[in-house]
């Protein structure tokens, strides 16, 4: 092997890569977030049935060949909903993800460098997360009105507090390590320092926390969806659909069930994948295996 390809391959970032890789919780929950993903990104094309089509000859249909997921009280194809919630859920998931990438980062790398701002921004964030996420969203969604931009800024609101806070960790300390304080004696501005110095090294803990909080919003929006708060029916979302299904749930419990395990398999994907992370970009876990 040449010497600047094996250089390569002992990149950290490419090690780090390769462990991923080799992790069996990572792997397992990526393997089980991807299939969710696919389902979403190719929804029109493997549920073509439009999923607020109304057929009132075939209502509380089972599962079956012809309705693989059964049909609801409006005879509409279950299949079809699923999967197309599955579209909004990672639509909503991904959307709070960038808000908090953004917001949170931003914040938390003020506070944690600016020790004049540290106090008031964090006194702020504390006073947020001082609720329970489910009532802050159902708060700001209620203010804002039920629709799915509503949403995702109140999950904005609800997360981002608690995304400042871990880079605001990340970043007290970096900015104490000596090839940080060599950077600012040589002149560096504070701008050079965040960008090329600190953020870059703030990252693992960052990218864990969004990994947890993907799965996060897709629960907290489930039950939005399913208290009636969340994006107004017919919207198909997986909430929106256990919410109708809980009056039938001894006579045709499918309706509420399939959209469950839909949710509960995106989750617990998520979350193992978040475990993988942890694990392997963690430098506390890797020097104590």
């Amino acid at each position: 092997m040449p010497a600047d390809e094996e250089g390569l391959w002992h990149r950290p970032s490419v090690l780090a890569l390769r462990r991923l890789l080799h992790h069996r919780l990572f792997v397992s929950g990526l393997v089980l977030f991807a299939i969710i993903v696919v389902a979403a990104i190719l929804a029109p094309v493997l549920a073509p049935i439009n999923p607020d089509k109304i057929d009132m000859n075939a209502t509380f249909l089972p599962p079956s060949l012809r309705h693989l997921f059964g049909t609801d009280n409006f005879g509409r194809s279950l299949f079809s909903r699923v999967m197309w919630g599955a579209r909004l859920s990672m639509l909503i998931g991904g959307a709070t993800v960038a808000i908090n990438a953004v917001a949170g980062t931003v914040i938390g790398a003020l506070a944690g460098y600016y020790r004049r701002i540290d106090n008031i921004v964090m006194r702020a964030n504390d006073a947020l997360m001082a609720f329970p996420p489910v009532l802050l969203a159902i708060a700001v969604t209620a203010t804002l009105g039920p629709s799915i931009i509503d949403v995702i800024i109140a999950l904005g609101v609800v997360y981002t507090p608690r995304t400042a806070r871990i880079v605001r960790s990340s970043v007290i300390v970096l900015r104490e390590m000596e090839y940080v304080q060599a950077a600012v004696a040589a002149g560096a501005g504070d701008w050079h320092v965040l960008r090329r110095h600190i953020l870059p090294n703030a990252l693992a803990p960052l990218i864990v926390q969004l990994s947890f909080l993907f799965a996060y919003a897709v629960l907290t929006e489930a039950t939005l969806s399913f208290l009636g708060v969340g994006a107004v029916p017919p919207t198909p979302t997986w909430g929106n659909i256990m919410a109708e299904g809980r009056e039938y749930l001894t006579t045709a419990p499918w309706i509420i069930a399939i959209p469950g395990a839909a949710l509960m398999i995106t989750v617990l994907g998520l979350n193992m994948l978040g475990d993988g992370l942890r694990d392997v970009l963690d430098p506390r876990l890797r020097i104590q295996q």
